[in-house]
């Protein structure tokens, strides 16, 4: 078992943290600041720099290489900033082949970005009580049905739009389809105002007689363990958003603390510094260990549901905790909207919600752990 990178993923790594300190950072601010998400033309030149869809088989334009280095990629990037970070994340797996050739290169290429729309209402940590329909007539689907929560929304170029396309209960009736951005039938809700996650659009989607093609079904009902298995990739990618957050909060403060003087001194010289600094640091290894090992156990396939729960849970919780005690060793500066600290808090925070909550995580291990489902309705 070794732990070190190799070369070539040393290599990918330094490459993105190059690109994103020249390029990105600069940018950081201001897309907080406006609550604007990256342009076009910079998610093409993420493309164009190898950056997006690291993880995707080069016959759809990716670069073929594993789960990991695109991990790597985005810590970089979520280092800077989680808006900025978010067009790096997304992938297809259970798509049939006509509909992975038409989209999956557009997105590997940066022409296309596309969001995933699982939430609704009465639906949001209890995902099998959705009740947004796609009903198959011929050869189309019809979808009616309101999402709630869809980062990307009345943004993207297209959803992956999670809903019943069966009247079997709970999640054999569940499947998902590819929905156009301009599809006729399918409209926006108005843009969240959220705590954190500036420049990431949030809205509802609404669907009303919404027509698709039927090729655009890219798992049909009963296909909501297939879902589930690629959402423990998704985990993977939010606990390194959230790791994200507490590695660039470590880094800022440990430049911030052999700075910055008191009583005469650097504040780096006090022991009660050195301590906290050592115990942020022990719990982003930490985080990024488990990272890293629900990732290569997949051999780039998809993470056991356990090891990317772990992995996201923990991420999560150590994500709140690193960027509080960063803020406290700034004090005001760390409390100013001047600098990046205040920001890296609220993002972390979020990263703990979307994606699947901290206590959602935890049933799901304990699940994992004694080799069954918990019914939380009795």
């Amino acid at each position: 078992m070794d732990f070190r990178l190799n070369d070539e993923q040393l290599a990918l790594q330094a490459a993105a943290r190059k690109y994103v300190r020249e390029r990105v950072l600069p940018l950081a601010q201001e897309t907080e600041l406006t609550g604007t998400p990256p342009s076009r033309s910079l998610i093409r030149e993420y493309a164009g720099m190898g950056f997006l869809g690291i993880n995707v088989d080069t016959r759809y334009g990716g670069l073929g290489l594993g789960n990991l280095e695109a991990l790597l990629v985005l810590e970089e990037f979520a280092k800077c900033s989680a808006a900025l970070a978010f067009p790096v994340c997304a992938i297809e797996r259970f798509a049939g082949e006509s509909l992975r050739q038409r989209i999956v290169p557009r997105v590997c290429s940066g022409e296309l970005l596309v969001a995933v729309s699982m939430s609704e209402p009465q639906a949001g940590s209890a995902l099998t009580d959705l009740t947004t329909s796609a009903e198959v007539r011929g050869d189309r689907v019809i979808i009616n049905g309101t999402k709630r929560w869809c980062s990307g929304g009345g943004h993207a170029d297209g959803y992956v739009v999670y809903c019943r396309m069966s009247a079997a209960p709970g999640a054999n009736g569940i499947g998902a389809v590819y929905v156009e951005g301009d599809a006729a039938g399918l409209t926006f809700g108005k843009s969240e105002s959220l705590m954190g996650f500036h420049g990431v659009p949030s809205s509802d989607l609404y669907f009303d007689n919404c027509a698709v093609p039927a090729e655009n079904i890219i798992v049909p009902a009963g296909g909501f363990r297939k879902l589930m298995e690629a959402f423990d990739l998704e985990r993977c990618g939010n606990a390194t958003m959230g790791l994200a957050q507490a590695s660039g909060a470590l880094e800022d403060v440990l430049r911030y603390v052999q700075e910055r003087k008191q009583f005469g001194k650097p504040l780096v010289d006090f022991q009660a510094v050195q301590l906290r600094l050592a115990e942020m640091q022990m719990r982003c290894e930490a985080a990024r260990l488990l990272i890293w090992r629900a990732a290569v156990n997949a051999q780039n396939g998809l993470p056991d549901v356990l090891d990317s729960s772990v992995a996201k849970c923990f991420a999560n919780e150590i994500a709140r905790e690193v960027c509080g005690h960063a803020v406290q060793l700034m004090g005001g500066y760390g409390y100013s909207r001047e600098f990046p600290m205040e920001r890296r808090l609220r993002d972390a925070w979020g990263w703990g919600i979307a994606g699947g909550a901290i206590d959602i995580q935890k049933v799901n291990i304990a699940a994992s752990m004694v080799g069954r489902r918990f019914d939380q309705r009795r």
